[in-house]
C-alpha cells in the first residue's frame, strides 16, 4: 500500500474511533454512573496512544457525555435531581416537536417498523438485557423522529440522550420492568389516527414518566 506523505489520517481517524465508540458505550448505558476511566485506560483498550485518547475525552466532556474533576478524574456524571429534571424537561421540548413535525410524513411503512422495533423491546425487556432495551427504545424514537427532516433538531435530543445514558441504565436496574413502555403504543395508535395532540401528550409521557421515579 502506498501511503501519501502529504497526509496523515492515522491519528484523526484513531480518535474519531475512540470517540464514537466511548459516546454510543455512554448514551446506550453500557458505562454506570460514575464510573472512572483513565487516558491510560483507553489507550490500552482501544491500542492508541494518549493522544487521540484526550481528544475522543475532550469532546465528550464538551458534550456533557463525561465529567472531569479538580483533581482530573474523568468518569461518566451523576445527575442531580435538578439536572435529571432539566433533561427530561429538554427531552419534552425537542422530542414532541419533532415527533408533530414527523407527523404528516408518518407512512404505513414507518408505522409497521415502529411496531416491529417496539416487539423488538418487548424481547430485550424479557431477557433483562438493559443495554440492548436502551438501544432499541432510542431507535424507535429515533426511527419516528427522522421522518421530521429536522436534522439540528434531532442532533440536540440525541446530545441529551448522551448526557442521560448512564442514569438510564441505571432507572432500568430501579424499574426492572417486563413490559414494553405503554406510551409506545399510544404514539403508534396516535400516527395511525393522526392524531397530532395525542402523539404530543404520548410523546412528554414516554420521555418524562419514567425519569421521574428516579427523582422520588
Amino acid at each position: 500500500m502506498l501511503i501519501n506523505p502529504r497526509r496523515s489520517d492515522a491519528a484523526p481517524s484513531a480518535h474519531d474511533r475512540v470517540y464514537r465508540t466511548l459516546r454510543t458505550a455512554i448514551m446506550y448505558g453500557e458505562i454506570n454512573p460514575g464510573q472512572a476511566m483513565t487516558l491510560r485506560g483507553i489507550g490500552e483498550e482501544f491500542e492508541v496512544s494518549m493522544t487521540p485518547a484526550r481528544e475522543a475525552i475532550r469532546r465528550l466532556v464538551a458534550e456533557g457525555a463525561l465529567s472531569v474533576s479538580s483533581s482530573g478524574r474523568v468518569s461518566t456524571p451523576e445527575l442531580s435531581n435538578e439536572r435529571i429534571e432539566e433533561l427530561a424537561a429538554l427531552r419534552a421540548l425537542i422530542e414532541v416537536e419533532l415527533a408533530s413535525r414527523a407527523l404528516p410524513r408518518a407512512h404505513i411503512a414507518l408505522i409497521e417498523r415502529l411496531q416491529t422495533i417496539n416487539g423488538t423491546i418487548a424481547e430485550h425487556i424479557a431477557r433483562q438485557d438493559a443495554v440492548a432495551y436502551i438501544r432499541t427504545n432510542l431507535e424507535f424514537h429515533r426511527t419516528l423522529y427522522l421522518r421530521a427532516q429536522a436534522p439540528a433538531m434531532l442532533a440536540m435530543a440525541e446530545q441529551v440522550w448522551l448526557q442521560l445514558g448512564p442514569t438510564m441504565r441505571a432507572l432500568y436496574g430501579r424499574l426492572r420492568r417486563k413490559d414494553p413502555p405503554h406510551f409506545h403504543r399510544l404514539i403508534i395508535a396516535a400516527l395511525k389516527a393522526g392524531d397530532e395532540p395525542g402523539l404530543r401528550l404520548a410523546v412528554r409521557s414516554d420521555v418524562t414518566q419514567g425519569l421521574k421515579m428516579l427523582t422520588t
